[in-house]
């Protein structure tokens, strides 16, 4: 299962993916959001709130996550823009070298 995800997640660019975590991560914080202000509005038990402050820590601990992973994809789009850009600018050379080199000849 894990390997059949990993090759649908090749297939994917990095700014697709990196858009899909914001979003999951947008949705996260929301959740959070939501958890907090249940906690500050409504009285609650002290089991319910206990429930409430896990729920507030898992939900904390995926956010640190999906940061992370942020960071990475963040980090690989990075390298690929400057690959791009290099690989722009040796074109760019070629063609300088190429083609304005025959003319002066």
């Amino acid at each position: 299962m894990a390997k059949l995800k990993d090759k649908r997640r090749e297939k994917i660019s990095v700014a697709t993916e990196i858009d899909r975590l914001e979003e999951r991560r947008a949705r996260c914080q929301d959740n959070l959001e939501r958890a907090e202000f249940k906690g500050r509005k409504e009285e609650l038990s002290e089991k319910d709130r206990q429930e409430l402050e896990d729920e507030m820590t898992i939900i904390n601990e995926r956010v640190q996550r999906l940061d992370k992973e942020l960071q990475t994809l963040r980090g690989e789009n990075r390298k690929n823009m400057m690959l791009s850009v290099a690989l722009l600018v040796v074109s760019a050379l070629c063609y300088y070298v190429f083609f304005y080199n025959e003319e002066e000849s």
